[in-house]
């Protein structure tokens, strides 16, 4: 089977033409791939697992195993580079045609220290879960605080609304016993009023009825 880095699109998009009107006059679409295969000329896996340097051809500069001190060795490949920069700044005054041995030194360098970074991934992924959750933890925190205060501020003008209705209701009912005082005295005045002219002219004194 003849294979192309760059291969034009597969023809197989004809047979979906009619896939609008008629769902079943197409072929279903191939089952998803499990295992390696082939993209643009590199090989890829479905599995998510990081390929060591080895597995890409690549020698690893660095040591293994699962307790490799990760800010160590990239500081010693850091130096490292900067000696190998320092070291093609001179072969490309005194020996040009050298320089491709240090151009692939540094990048070797390079991919191992990618590499490296790309080992911390999992790291970062869970210490990039745990800060959004202390992020959702103090924003509920705050709102739990904001509900607290809004109901003290809701239930102290609540208590200085009922107070103020009491004091209201307190200047009503005086006032209501003061003006049934007042109507009295001067219900009774007018019935004074009223024997004291009867009398004048000679009728008996006006009946109150109650």
């Amino acid at each position: 089977m003849a294979a192309s880095a760059y291969p034009p699109p597969p023809p197989y998009y004809r047979l979906y033409k009619d896939y609008a009107e008629n769902p079943d006059s197409a072929p279903a679409p191939p089952p998803p791939i499990v295992g390696t295969y082939t993209s643009f000329g590199s090989n890829y896996t479905t599995d998510d697992v990081l390929p060591s340097l080895e597995e890409q051809g690549l020698r690893q500069l660095y040591p293994s195993g699962p307790n490799v001190d990760y800010k160590k060795e990239l500081r010693v490949l850091n130096r490292e580079l900067s000696f190998q920069f320092l070291e093609l700044s001179d072969v490309l005054v005194e020996r040009p045609s050298q320089y491709a041995r240090r151009v692939e030194d540094m990048g070797l360098i390079l991919r191992n220290m990618h590499h490296l970074l790309n080992s911390l991934r999992p790291h970062q992924a869970r210490a990039t879960v745990i800060h959004i959750l202390e992020l959702q933890i103090q924003r509920r925190k705050k709102a739990v605080e904001d509900i607290r205060r809004k109901r003290e501020e809701v239930r102290q003008l609540l208590q200085e609304s009922l107070s103020a209705l009491h004091g209201h209701m307190n200047v009503a009912q005086q006032d209501g016993r003061a003006m049934d005082g007042g109507m009295a005295v001067a219900l009774g005045d007018h019935v004074g009023r009223q024997n004291n002219e009867m009398k004048t002219y000679g009728f008996g004194a006006a009946q109150t009825y109650r």
